[in-house]
């Protein structure tokens, strides 16, 4: 099967890339101002915390902006490792050893590079049915046979599959935007892609602030007693007005770019409390440490997990030729 061109951005993205570059540096001067008024260059935990996080967003930033100048291989190579760390982070919550060595180490030496690969290959039959035949038929089918030989690992073995389809399945939809044949947008997808990013990752971080700024009533106090009702809107609300502003760089009229920025960041949210239950059923607060002030990976991607298959999939029924 011939691979459709790597997509690329355009000229005219240019004062998008101006724009990240202006708040990224807006936020860290703000750090900085703040460390040294606030906190008189002492230790501070929240204004530290604030900007270990920024710092943590101009890696991310940056890495991402290769990625995308590599085209479709260097995106898929990307989210491919987020994948392989999410998914790391996911499964070390288990008793060691519960789960099967061997399909812990097919997962990360078979499974997701397989389902990656699909994806860089344009194959979208395949990647849209590869992990889930895999979760549910061919892991059930293995657990089957291991317990016939005495074995018992069901359980655990419902956490791989969670792990695959959140960390890898759901993850992957999101450089599979860049093979979607878009009508009338030929070439452009890195936008949609880019589109989908501001407009969930940005949810997160107004929901934080308008949180910080005017959170009064906790939203979901058993689950995540951070999360308050005003933080919430005010950042679907503001993400959502960002997404208005973003239309002109996607196929979507201003109206169908409010409907999609209000149902994304709404599946963001819903992605994000998910995700905070496992951690309260597991009894941690953060999946990892890999990213300095956010936590670990799966931190970064829990909101992606409901949104980016969501958003590729309204693509393709809605948009794709």
């Amino acid at each position: 099967m011939t691979s459709p061109p790597l997509p690329t951005l355009p000229d005219d993205a240019w004062p998008l890339i101006a724009g990240i570059g202006t708040v990224l540096i807006v936020a860290s001067l703000l750090g900085q101002v703040l460390k040294f008024t606030v906190a008189r260059r002492q230790a501070h935990a929240a204004i530290d915390n604030l900007n270990s996080r920024i710092h943590a967003w101009w890696a991310m930033a940056i890495l991402f902006g290769l990625a995308m100048c590599a085209g479709r291989s260097g995106v898929a190579l990307l989210f491919g490792l987020a994948s392989l760390a999410a998914l790391h982070e996911f499964l070390a919550g288990e008793t060691p050893g519960m789960i099967p060595q061997t399909l812990q180490v097919g997962s990360f030496v078979f499974v997701v590079p397989l389902q990656y690969l699909l994806v860089w290959n344009g194959s979208d039959a395949l990647y849209g049915s590869f992990i889930p035949c895999l979760v549910f038929i061919g892991l059930p089918l293995l657990v089957a046979l291991r317990e016939a030989n005495g074995g018992d690992c069901r359980r655990h073995v419902r956490t791989l599959q969670g792990g695959l389809l959140i960390c890898v399945f759901s993850v992957s939809h999101i450089p599979a935007l860049l093979n979607l044949p878009i009508s009338g947008h030929p070439d452009r997808n890195g936008y949609l892609l880019v589109f989908l990013l501001l407009v969930v990752q940005s949810s997160d971080v107004l929901q934080y602030l308008w949180g910080k700024l005017a959170g009064r009533h906790a939203i979901a106090p058993r689950l995540s007693p951070a999360k308050t009702v005003e933080g919430t809107v005010g950042g679907i609300v503001t993400a959502s007005v960002l997404g208005i502003w973003l239309a002109p760089m996607t196929p979507f009229t201003v109206p169908e770019a409010a409907l999609i920025s209000l149902l994304l960041t709404l599946l963001g949210f819903l992605g994000g409390l998910a995700m905070s239950a496992i951690k309260r059923r597991r009894g941690i607060k953060d999946w990892g440490s890999l990213l300095p002030g956010h936590g670990g990976m799966l931190d970064r991607l829990d909101s992606l997990c409901l949104s980016a298959p969501a958003f590729y999939y309204l693509l393709q029924f809605g948009w794709a030729s």
